[in-house]
């Protein structure tokens, strides 16, 4: 059984409960999703995995900062409890900023520099076919006001590239995409994180899609 927990800040956060669902179902693998709202939810239930959805990451850093500031506590104790573990996490679009700026005083969850909303606005988002050297093959990319990676420093590594640039960065298990796979019918990326959380870190694994 792998335990998720799913950020409830902000973000489609209900496709990537799809998303979940249609891997664990692929893999057989049964499944619970945590919601997770509070610092509270992060304390109590320690997971296999984590997903940080994609949203408007200023807001997420309000709506989940710190207590005495208005906040729900979310953030910093998930930071504080991914920098003590060895879990799996999946950020997507504003999910990966943070996990490359966390801006909780601690180091960087991914060693990476990222620029947010690089792209432009709303009406420059964009759907792209790009390689993803993770899954070992091409995946449906859905780009919505994406940040973009500036640079990669020691321990990160290229996991999906649209063209020349990089739009997908791994470390260990901990990986950041700067667009969105649960708006897709391909799981391959939600598969991967079961399956990771599930056994030994593999440095690229290579998945099958059923979609």
């Amino acid at each position: 059984m792998v335990e998720v927990g799913l950020c409830m800040i902000q973000g489609a956060r209900h496709a990537h409960i799809r998303a979940l669902d249609s891997a664990a179902e692929y893999l057989n693998c049964p499944l619970v999703i945590h919601e997770l709202r509070t610092r509270e939810d992060v304390i109590k239930t320690p997971c296999d995995a984590y997903v940080l959805p994609g949203g408007e990451s200023t807001v997420m850093r309000l709506t989940g900062g710190l207590e005495e500031q208005g906040g729900s506590g979310l953030l910093p104790a998930l930071f504080e409890r991914l920098r003590h573990t060895d879990a799996t996490v999946l950020g997507t679009c504003a999910g990966a900023i943070l996990l490359c700026d966390p801006q909780d005083g601690g180091q960087p969850l991914i060693p990476a520099t990222i620029d947010r909303n690089a792209y432009g606005r709303q009406v420059d988002s964009f759907q792209s076919i790009i390689d993803a050297p993770l899954l070992s093959r091409s995946f449906p990319g859905v780009f919505i006001r994406a940040p973009r990676f500036e640079s990669l420093s020691v321990g990160a590594k290229v996991a999906a590239n649209n063209g020349d640039e990089p739009v997908g960065v791994i470390s260990g298990r901990r990986l950041a995409l700067t667009f969105h796979p649960e708006l897709t019918e391909d799981f391959g990326f939600h598969i991967w994180l079961l399956n990771t959380a599930m056994g030994p870190i593999e440095s690229f694994s290579s998945v099958e899609s059923e979609a």
